[in-house]
């Protein structure tokens, strides 16, 4: 039978056809993608979807919010729960709007904000020059060491005291590194700041005891639902207790009127998930996985930028090789290897051709790969930087890698049995 969708427009369920085969056929490196299960996959395609639900569990401002605030419940009580935090927020419809919304319940138009800069690693909404942050705030922006790689804490706290921030922003989206938490809460406490923490890319890390806890350190902690934590496209708050009504008021009716019902039932399903066994050996899958993926690149004569990984992503650093990371992006892809060209500390290439590649192994490791695929992979990667624009070698690549994708279909679930 033809499904509601192949039925009414045969176009678009062709395109979504395709595109489940890319996901398929392909190794998907960028450190931002995932695959979700099944169970998330449903929730998000939900009736929820149909509904309207403005407001907070019982203090909605449309009736027939009988099942709408029991999910929503469920949802905050488990985030509450496995990052171990005084109050959950998991009405935000992305990371952006979670960090936006971070800032307007703590800050008022023309504070001073300080987060990590763009070309080394932070995120358009840490108060970079092109976001609306940096129009609403005043923006000071700390860079990392230019010769290791690393957060410099006394570059950081000399700039909080000459600036006097209000609040100060640790995370990051390009940073391979674990992130002291501690140390950036230090400083905060030092010049009177607040202190917010983007764990968008490590969440799941961090739900699993493989990476640091914002949660005792920061005012506010802001992630994405997706990504390591491996649910819907999505945003989420954590807090202190005493910042819980300004948080919850700045979402809404701040910034936003009615939540995605389907996305928060997807991110209750979502942090079930997180909160078992299997998930914490995915975590750790994650970085043994990274850490195999470094040293194998680390043997093939890459530079990784601060010389390998703590986490889920590196970054690569081709300048040594003489490529540009869009036209070895270009080639990957062509390859069969999917991942993104990024900026490096003191790039000195421009960021639309930038002299670095970001690659991560969430996706991978969520299909069931271990450290000899990331040899193969590591290996593959080596073949197309030394044969960017050699055509027949990409496409014996590809082979190699559409091959491998067929040892390790995606899941449907992750109770997954382990690979010989």
């Amino acid at each position: 039978m033809l499904s509601a969708l192949e039925k009414y427009d045969p176009q678009i369920f062709e395109l979504l056809t395709q595109e489940k085969a890319r996901q398929s056929a392909s190794i998907r490196l960028i450190p931002s993608e995932n695959y979700v299960s099944k169970a998330v996959m449903q929730a998000t395609g939900s009736c929820l979807t149909n509904k309207y639900a403005e407001g907070y569990p019982s203090k909605r401002y449309y009736e027939g919010q009988q099942v709408t605030d029991l999910i929503e419940s469920i949802a905050t009580q488990r985030a509450k729960k496995i990052f171990h935090a005084d109050h959950a927020n998991v009405q935000s419809y992305s990371g952006s709007v979670a960090n936006i919304a971070a800032y307007a319940s703590l800050l008022s138009p023309g504070d001073t904000i300080m987060g990590l800069s763009l070309p080394y690693g932070g995120h358009l909404t840490h108060g970079w020059k092109v976001s609306l942050t940096s129009k609403i705030y005043n923006s000071v922006q700390y860079e990392l060491n230019h010769d290791t790689g690393r957060l410099d804490f006394d570059q950081i706290r000399d700039l909080a005291k000459k600036h006097r921030p209000k609040m100060i922003i640790s995370g990051a989206t390009a940073y391979p590194r674990e992130i002291e938490f501690d140390k950036f809460d230090e400083i905060a406490r030092e010049v009177g700041a607040y202190h917010l923490s983007d764990i968008a890319h490590i969440s799941g890390l961090v739900i699993a005891g493989i990476h640091i806890s914002p949660v005792p350190y920061a005012d506010i902690v802001s992630t994405t639902t997706h990504k390591t934590l491996r649910g819907p496209r999505g945003g989420m708050l954590l807090c202190k207790e005493e910042h819980a009504k300004k948080v919850d008021k700045a979402v809404f009716p701040g910034l936003q009127g009615g939540p995605h019902m389907h996305t928060i039932t997807a991110i209750a399903v979502a942090l079930a998930e997180a909160d078992t066994n299997e998930f914490v050996e995915y975590a750790k899958q994650i970085v043994k996985n990274a850490k195999r993926l470094a040293d194998k690149l680390l043997e093939s004569g890459f530079d990784l930028v601060s010389g390998g990984t703590d986490n889920h992503l590196l970054l690569i650093d081709l300048r040594n090789k003489n490529v540009l990371g869009k036209p070895v992006a270009k080639a990957l892809d062509r390859a069969g290897i999917v991942s993104n060209y990024n900026t490096i500390p003191n790039d000195p290439s421009t960021p639309f051709n930038p002299s670095g590649l970001r690659i991560g192994t969430p996706a991978v490791t969520t299909r069931g790969m271990k450290e000899d695929q990331m040899d193969i992979i590591g290996n593959a990667i080596k073949t197309v930087v030394e044969n960017v624009d050699n055509e027949s070698v990409l496409e014996k690549v590809r082979k190699e890698m559409l091959l491998l994708c067929s040892n390790f279909p995606v899941p449907d679930h992750f109770i997954i049995p382990p690979k010989n």
